[in-house]
């Protein structure tokens, strides 16, 4: 008896040294059926584990077809191994084995198996689980029940995440931590917000996976006074500033308006990836300085950093585009092909197009979409949006129509496609065509994106939307906005005149230019507070008339105004724009 268990423990060992490697581990698979030991289950269930582990899946399998009624450790093994490695699928798949055997989940069983229906996203096959937890007695399991807040949160369904929280007995930092993140990833940042000080107010301190979701929820909604206590408080309590933190405490500066700080933070890393460089050199695109994004660039490359991927070309022909650096964006993208052996995607190819319209090159920008058309790459709406946003800029206003109308074709339901086509044909002076592209979208209730503006003053968010009158202290916002308009005029500020006011993208032409979102924002602001730079985030693009208007206000009212609309930052101070008006 002695002997076999010492053969036994050397088989162990023996699997154990070949570790997960698949070429070592079918050998020593070889030599346990040759001693008699292939059908040790105990063994078996160590060498499954480790051939999951090296993800040989047909292998694993074939290795587990060959046990004989498997038990619940070897099925939790093989789960659990699954779901840790990303193998959905399969993790699934074990599992619906595992019941058609008979053999009794436990909790760990439920934790990686909803973990897995997490990643596919899968929401169906998740409250199956779900209900299938509750019925084996695990519905009140606090891991079981922090990892169903994760599922609900990836799979979009707020409310059932939020019930199965509030249900939770004995709530965790996890638990808190999944909740937050499930808020910010899916678009609600202010939801998010709450639920970190509800987590504070229950007395639970937050750890560093606490603090990247809330940093891009302050990011998202512009809250930089609570972004800043962040960091504040990372500093003060010596948390370790790694990638993920360090990366979304760039994003956060970045798109508060601050991009020098957003460098400093990148600058104090000790620990960068090609996430953290891609953010920074995105950061700088944005906000229009082009030449210090490809700088960056060209550090990454030349230092050593890592490898630029798909995204970080993104965000260098972005920059490119935003700051007419034309050769310089055919390089990078001669690079991105040639040297990386990148395949660019649509993001690359809208970027291509959009430099080259901007540029005024809509004859090149043309040919890019048809050379892409020919090998049935042209198909996205993107690529012809960013060829009619120049047609318009440039005033091309015949080949604006024929792409309008493709546009619409491919994407009827879409009202911003309308309403460009209805723009061009107002600055063309086919009012005619206008009133009827109207009408159309009224009859088929295709309704424009309504704008707001944020911005936050003395830790409190405010948001106003045109003509907005609900703010308690309109009377005076609107007084101080007409004051500021006047001395605007007397500097040589001119209103957009009545015939261009139909080219007023996604706001109502009956309301007064000087009542749009943005206006009444940086009113309220300056009116607010003295001597500090204010920040608006704005959800669409910036009208023509506001963008000028904020040039002669920085001037009149010796401020800095940071507004960051849709596609990128507008920095104004003393009567001009960062963007050089290249927008």
């Amino acid at each position: 008896m002695t002997t076999k268990v010492a053969a036994n423990s050397a088989a162990y060992e023996a699997i154990v040294r070949a570790g997960p490697r698949v070429k070592q581990l079918q050998q020593v698979h070889a030599h346990l059926i040759v001693t008699g030991y292939g059908r040790s289950r105990s063994l078996l269930t160590k060498l499954i584990t480790l051939a999951c582990s090296a993800r040989a899946i047909a292998y694993t399998h074939l290795l587990f077809l060959s046990v004989p009624l498997p038990d619940d450790f070897l099925f939790n093994s093989v789960i659990k191994s699954t779901s840790k490695l990303r193998l959905p699928l399969h993790c699934v798949a074990y599992y619906r084995r595992m019941i058609s055997s008979n053999v009794s989940p436990s909790n760990y069983t439920f934790t990686s198996v909803i973990k897995s229906c997490a990643d596919l996203s899968a929401l169906r096959i998740g409250k199956g689980v779900h209900c299938h937890a509750v019925v084996s007695g695990f519905g009140l399991d606090t891991y079981v029940q922090a990892a169903l807040v994760t599922f609900y949160s990836k799979c979009g369904d707020m409310e059932a995440a939020r019930q199965v929280f509030d249900r939770m007995p004995e709530k965790s930092v996890v638990a808190w931590n999944s909740l937050v993140s499930g808020f910010e990833q899916n678009g609600l940042a202010e939801d998010a917000i709450r639920v970190f000080y509800q987590m504070r107010e229950s007395g639970f301190e937050p750890d560093s996976a606490t603090f990247v979701s809330l940093l891009s929820a302050c990011a998202q909604t512009g809250a930089i006074s609570l972004g800043s206590w962040v960091h504040q408080y990372i500093v003060s309590e010596g948390l370790d500033l790694n990638v993920k933190l360090g990366t979304a405490l760039i994003n956060l500066y970045s798109r508060c308006g601050d991009v020098g700080k957003a460098r400093e933070v990148f600058d104090k890393m000790k620990e960068t990836n090609v996430a953290a460089w891609t953010v920074m050199i995105s950061a700088y695109g944005t906000h229009g300085y082009g030449k210090q994004a490809v700088d960056l660039f060209n550090k990454m490359e030349d230092d050593c950093g890592p490898i630029p991927n798909n995204v970080t070309f993104v965000a260098v022909l972005s920059a490119c585009a935003h700051a007419g650096l034309v050769e310089i964006g055919r390089s990078v993208y001669k690079r991105m092909t040639e040297s990386y052996r990148l395949i660019p995607g649509v993001e690359h190819h809208v970027c291509m197009v959009d430099m080259f319209g901007r540029a005024g090159f809509l004859d090149e920008a043309y040919k890019f979409i048809h050379q892409l058309d020919a090998t049935g790459k042209a198909t996205a709406p993107a690529l012809w949006t960013a060829m009619l946003g120049a047609c318009k800029m440039h005033r091309n206003y015949d080949l604006g129509v024929e792409i309008a109308k493709r546009l619409i074709a491919l994407e009827p339901e879409n009202p911003g496609h309308h309403v460009m086509l209805s723009n061009i044909y107002a600055l063309s002076g086919k009012t005619d065509e206008v009133s009827h592209i109207r009408d159309g979208m009224m009859r088929n209730n295709l309704r424009k994106q309504v704008g707001y503006s944020i911005i936050e003053v003395e830790n409190k968010t405010y948001l106003f939307s045109m003509g907005d009158e609900s703010h308690q202290e309109t009377g005076e916002i609107y007084r101080y906005l007409e004051t500021l308009i006047s001395r605007c005029k007397e500097i040589g500020y001119a209103p957009v005149s009545e015939e261009v006011m139909h080219q007023v993208e996604e706001e109502e032409k009956e309301f007064a230019l000087r009542y749009h979102s943005e206006k009444l924002a940086v009113a309220f602001g300056l009116l607010k507070t003295v001597d500090v730079a204010i920040t608006v985030v704005k959800n669409l693009r910036i009208c023509e008339d506001c963008h000028s208007a904020f040039k002669y206000i920085s001037i009149v009212s010796n401020r800095h105004i940071i507004v960051r609309d849709k596609l990128r930052f507008h920095h104004f101070q003393n009567g001009s724009c960062s963007c050089l008006d290249y927008w």
